[in-house]
C-alpha cells in the first residue's frame, strides 16, 4: 500500500520526531507484562517499538503488523539495524609471553561492598573485555550485518529471531499468527485512524477482534488520541472528513464501551510527552465472562467491546 497521504496514520520517519532512542511510552507500562509473552503490535509503523520490546523486554515472540507494506519493509530493515548496532563483548586478550606464572599477583584492594558492584560494571577492560558496536557509518556504507540462523531451540525466543513483521489490514484481514492468541496486544496511536477510516462500528469491531485474540489473562494496551487531533486529520482527505463528521463516539467514551465488552476495570497508566508527541495510556483489567464467545477472530465478530489507551487484562479461562 503506497498512499501519497498518510490517511491511516502511516507516516514515514515517525520515530525521528521522537527525541529519545527509547520510546517513553514503554516506561509507563509495567515491563513484567512483556516477559516471556507473545505480543501483537498493531500499527507498528517502522518497527521501533516492536524491536525494542523484542530486544530489551524479554518477550518470547513479537508480531508487528501495519497496513503499509513500505513501512513493513522499513521495519525489517530496522530489525537488522538494531541487530547490527547492539553492543558486543570482545574476547579477553591472550596473556603475553612476559606474563609468567611466578610473577607476583597484585594484592586485591579492599573496597566497601557498595563500591564492589560498581567496579564490576564500570570497566570490562580490566578483564580484557571490551564493549563494541558495529559503527553506524559502516552500515551506511556496507549495509547492516547479516542475521545468523537460529540453530538452537532457545534462540527462537531471542532477538532478532523473536520478532516478525506482516503487511496487513489487521482489522479486516487479521494475520495467520492470530491462531495462537496473544498475551499482550498493543494499539499505540492508531485508534483515531481506525475511527476515521471505519466509523464508530469499525472501531467497535476493532476492539472486538482484539478481545477475540487475547488469551486468558491477556492484556490490551491502547493509546487513544484526543478528540482535538481528529479535526486536523480529517482535513487530510474528503473520505476522512465525511466519516469524521458522522462520528458519535468520542475517545472519552472508549472506557465505557470497553467495559461493555467484558473488560472489568480501567487503570490510567499515565501520560508522557508534549504537543503532537503527547501520549496518554490506560490499563484495563478484563474478566472473561463469556468464554463461549471468545472464538478466533476469523470466525467473525463478538458482542460489543472497547478500550481506551489502556492495559486490558483478561482474567479467567
Amino acid at each position: 500500500m503506497t498512499d501519497s497521504l498518510p490517511i491511516h496514520g502511516n507516516y514515514r520517519g515517525y520515530y525521528t520526531k521522537r527525541p529519545s532512542f527509547h520510546d517513553p511510552r514503554l516506561a509507563l507500562i509495567p515491563s513484567n507484562i512483556f516477559k516471556d509473552a507473545r505480543i501483537l503490535d498493531i500499527g507498528c509503523n517502522e518497527g521501533w517499538v516492536t524491536c525494542e520490546i523484542a530486544q530489551q523486554l524479554q518477550a518470547k515472540e513479537v508480531i508487528g503488523v501495519d497496513i503499509d507494506d513500505g513501512l513493513i519493509r522499513a521495519a525489517w530493515k530496522r530489525r537488522r539495524t538494531v541487530w547490527s548496532q547492539r553492543p558486543r563483548i570482545s574476547s579477553p586478550s591472550q596473556p603475553s609471553p612476559s606474563d609468567s606464572g611466578d610473577e607476583q599477583k597484585p594484592k586485591r584492594s579492599k573496597r566497601p561492598r557498595s563500591s564492589q558492584g560498581e567496579e564490576k560494571t564500570k570497566n570490562r577492560t580490566e578483564r580484557g573485555e571490551q564493549l563494541y558496536s558495529f559503527p553506524a557509518a559502516f552500515e551506511h556504507m556496507f549495509g547492516p550485518l547479516p542475521i545468523p540462523p537460529a540453530e538452537l531451540p532457545g534462540e527462537r525466543s531471542q532477538f532478532p529471531h523473536n520478532v516478525v513483521f506482516r503487511a496487513t489490514d489487521w482489522l479486516k484481514e487479521g494475520t495467520i499468527d492470530d491462531w495462537e492468541g496473544y498475551d499482550v496486544v498493543l494499539a499505540l496511536s492508531i485508534s483515531k485512524w481506525i475511527h476515521l477510516n471505519n466509523g464508530d462500528e469499525g472501531l467497535l469491531s476493532f476492539f472486538q477482534r482484539i478481545f477475540s485474540v487475547l488469551r486468558s489473562d491477556g492484556i490490551f494496551i491502547l493509546e487513544p488520541q484526543g478528540w482535538e487531533t481528529y479535526h486536523k486529520a480529517k482535513r487530510m482527505d474528503p473520505g476522512l472528513k465525511k466519516i469524521g463528521d458522522s462520528l458519535r463516539l468520542r475517545p472519552a467514551d472508549f472506557e465505557r464501551e470497553l467495559l461493555k465488552v467484558g473488560f472489568r476495570s480501567v487503570e490510567h497508566l499515565g501520560q508522557t510527552g508534549k504537543g503532537g508527541l503527547h501520549a496518554h495510556l490506560l490499563k484495563a483489567l478484563v474478566y472473561e465472562l463469556y468464554s463461549s464467545n471468545r472464538l478466533p477472530a476469523c470466525f467473525g465478530s463478538l458482542p460489543e467491546m472497547i478500550v481506551p489507551l489502556m492495559k486490558l487484562k483478561a482474567v479467567g479461562g
